[in-house]
């Protein structure tokens, strides 16, 4: 993702600034290439010597440089590279980026280019939370400029609370999701998500514990990298994202016909916990409750949605199916991937230890025709990008 990028990377005057050092090896190991600048200030905590050292280019600080001007000019930086980072954003930069000030080097790039910016504040916490920090801070949200951290912690100063600059590879991975921004743009992704309610007479219906949240993070992952999303949810205990398209369902039938009605696509991504059975003749008016009398219901298959796309004319490109497991995850989803016939299995392990249906993380293994690769557990919105950048890369 990040060979061949141009990172303008600004380094303000803050302790934080040493972690810049492992982030240049950072980026520089994934390909990337750094033109660092550095603030006066900046120069008081890592030198300009072991930055150009780690990046192989030139330390840029000084706004007047006749040498620079004359190869290249200051505004020239900005615009030659693909993404400028701010690390780390210090009050005081922030401050200049919402002000429109332009007085040194950093402050006059970060005004004259058009390219994106992202940046990774720290600062003491009182600075944080001030209102004029949080007054700036909305304004750079309102202008696109993207945001990493910070993090909450101990910091120099003694002090505990939010203000610690991200860490290397968490700015790193912002700085691949920007990158990513745009790279499904065009693509039609049909997703499914929630429960399905398979109804036993008007007020009782057989469900599962699914609250929809996983494939909530999917579509809106999706759908912000620039994808055409339909979503199809059963009665999920979460909303559905903005920006996509949704058709709500109650009944595994429901959510077939909606899938059917989507096609053509170019991926699916089959994140709903669909119900096996339905009742085979749901009552039209409530089963009244007889001492002694137990009602008999007669059950019979619900469709196979994931069979019945892969299977189908109109089959995407990728089919992502899901498999939620009690024990042996990896045969069984394995298994289930052959017996559907889908490009891609996401497994996972929601036996009532884990936490994991209807929790806030998921601990999942995608299993292709190479096998099967497992994740750590991280929260779902994590999963959902991780996911996401891959069909990405997948349908590219």
């Amino acid at each position: 993702m990040l060979a061949g990028k141009r990172i303008l990377l600004i380094i303000g005057g803050g302790i934080a600034a040493y972690k810049t050092l492992d982030l240049i090896r950072r980026l520089k190991e994934r390909g990337a290439s750094i033109t660092p600048v550095i603030t006066r200030a900046g120069t008081e905590f890592v030198t300009p010597l072991s930055v150009a050292a780690l990046a192989g280019e030139t330390v840029h600080s000084e706004l007047f440089d006749l040498t620079s001007e004359a190869e290249m000019g200051h505004i020239q930086l900005s615009r030659v590279a693909d993404l400028v980072v701010v690390a780390p954003a210090t009050a005081d930069i922030m401050a200049k980026m919402a002000g429109g000030r332009a007085d040194d080097l950093a402050s006059t790039l970060l005004l004259a280019t058009d390219t994106p910016i992202l940046v990774a504040p720290a600062m003491n916490v009182r600075m944080w939370d001030h209102p004029a920090t949080q007054r700036n801070l909305g304004v750079l949200r309102g202008d696109g400029v993207r945001m990493v951290g910070p993090n909450e912690g101990s910091m120099a100063c003694g002090e505990y609370g939010p203000g610690r600059m991200a860490e290397p590879m968490e700015i790193v991975d912002a700085i691949q999701r920007a990158f990513e921004q745009g790279s499904l743009t065009g693509r039609r992704i049909i997703v499914t998500s929630g429960p399905t309610h398979e109804p036993i007479d008007p007020v009782r219906y057989i469900a599962n514990r699914s609250s929809g949240a996983q494939g909530t993070a999917i579509a809106r992952a999706l759908a912000a990298l620039g994808a055409e999303v339909v979503f199809v949810t059963g009665p999920a205990d979460v909303p559905p994202p903005v920006g996509v398209e949704v058709m709500r369902v109650e009944t595994a039938r429901e959510m077939l016909a909606a899938v059917e009605s989507a096609l053509p696509a170019d991926a699916g991504v089959f994140a709903a916990a669909v119900a096996d059975w339905r009742v085979k003749e749901a009552s039209m008016s409530k089963i009244k409750k007889e001492k002694g009398t137990l009602p008999s219901l007669s059950f019979e298959e619900n469709p196979d949605i994931l069979a019945t796309v892969c299977r189908s004319e109109q089959r995407p490109r990728l089919v992502v199916g899901f498999a939620a497991e009690t024990d042996d995850v990896v045969s069984h989803a394995t298994a289930k991937r052959a017996r559907k016939e889908c490009d891609w299995i996401v497994a996972n392990d929601v036996s009532p230890g884990t936490g994991i249906m209807g929790g806030s993380e998921n601990a999942i293994t995608l299993i292709d025709g190479d096998g099967a690769e497992e994740w750590p557990r991280m929260g779902k919105d994590e999963v959902a990008r991780k996911l996401a950048a891959r069909i990405a890369e997948s349908l590219s």
